[in-house]
């Protein structure tokens, strides 16, 4: 019988470590916001790059979602760029 593995998020399911997932966790939910900010502005991938600070292939690969091409500070600078303000939460553990 084949065993399955259960767990609480996709983020453990493809993290190694508790300090990768949180690191997977943070880096898709800021390109999510870039996204974002990317449709509600009806910027096209040029304007984009412009906006953020960076070249259209970066913003190529944020749409795309190529999250191990992005680095935390990349993105937060890249948020930075785009007028988003972020914010760094800090909590215990739960055993």
């Amino acid at each position: 019988m084949v065993e399955i593995n259960r767990f609480d998020s996709v983020w453990e399911a493809i993290g190694d470590d508790p300090e990768s997932v949180d690191k997977l966790r943070l880096r898709a939910e800021l390109m999510d916001a870039l996204r974002r900010r990317i449709e509600d502005q009806g910027w096209r991938q040029v304007e984009a790059a412009q906006h953020f600070g960076v070249t259209q292939p970066r913003i190529s690969d944020l749409v795309r979602g190529r999250v191990s091409l992005f680095s935390l500070d990349t993105l937060i600078g890249m948020a930075g760029a785009a007028g988003l303000n972020v914010d760094l939460q800090i909590t215990e553990t739960t055993a």
